[in-house]
């Protein structure tokens, strides 16, 4: 029996968080640290698929981080995290960051990314998630760039593969008798 495969709106998704930036989160520039973005980056894409997909995920890629402009100690974050394409279990979440210096009110935008989920289910056989449905101007621009960046994904996987295979497992700092 074919079973219809339900139909979520990108709202349905949406997770948007806001944080401030301290001083113990900053890289020897006195700017964010990148590992400290991407884990929160991390965190609000894994609540989307679950809204999504009401499944367990778990992350199979950061397939793209673009910082594109420096986020200062004091000012806030506001990440932003929806759904914008969907395979079969797959699910890639689009977010963006807007910074905000508190003390002007200038807003910019300082960061866009793209990660990939896979969902499953309790049995960790892969879940099957809905079709996802574009509602702004934004969100029908970024959707309707999935199928390229997947068809971009699928080719950067099989040469990661390819390139794992030339990888030694020797440590350089143990010694090779």
């Amino acid at each position: 029996m074919n079973k219809k495969r339900p139909v979520k709106r990108c709202r349905e998704s949406l997770v948007v968080q806001t944080h401030r930036i301290f001083p113990n989160q900053l890289n020897n520039h006195g700017t964010l640290f990148g590992g400290e973005l991407m884990s929160m980056l991390d965190i609000a894409a894994s609540i989307a698929v679950t809204r999504h997909a009401r499944s367990q995920s778990v992350t199979a890629s950061t397939d793209s981080v673009d910082f594109l402009h420096p986020i200062q100690r004091n000012d806030a974050i506001t990440i932003e995290a929806y759904v914008s394409g969907v395979g079969k279990s797959s699910v890639e979440v689009f977010c963006k960051v807007i910074g905000e210096n508190l003390l002007t009110g200038e807003q910019y935008l300082a960061v866009t990314a793209f990660l990939t989920f896979v969902a499953f289910k309790t049995d960790k056989s892969k879940a099957i998630v809905p079709l996802i449905e574009p509602e702004t101007e934004e969100e029908s621009f970024i959707c309707n760039g999935y199928e390229e960046r997947n068809k971009n994904r699928f080719i950067k996987r099989e040469f990661n593969k390819q390139f794992a295979q030339k990888i030694t497992l020797t440590n350089a700092w143990m010694d090779e008798d």
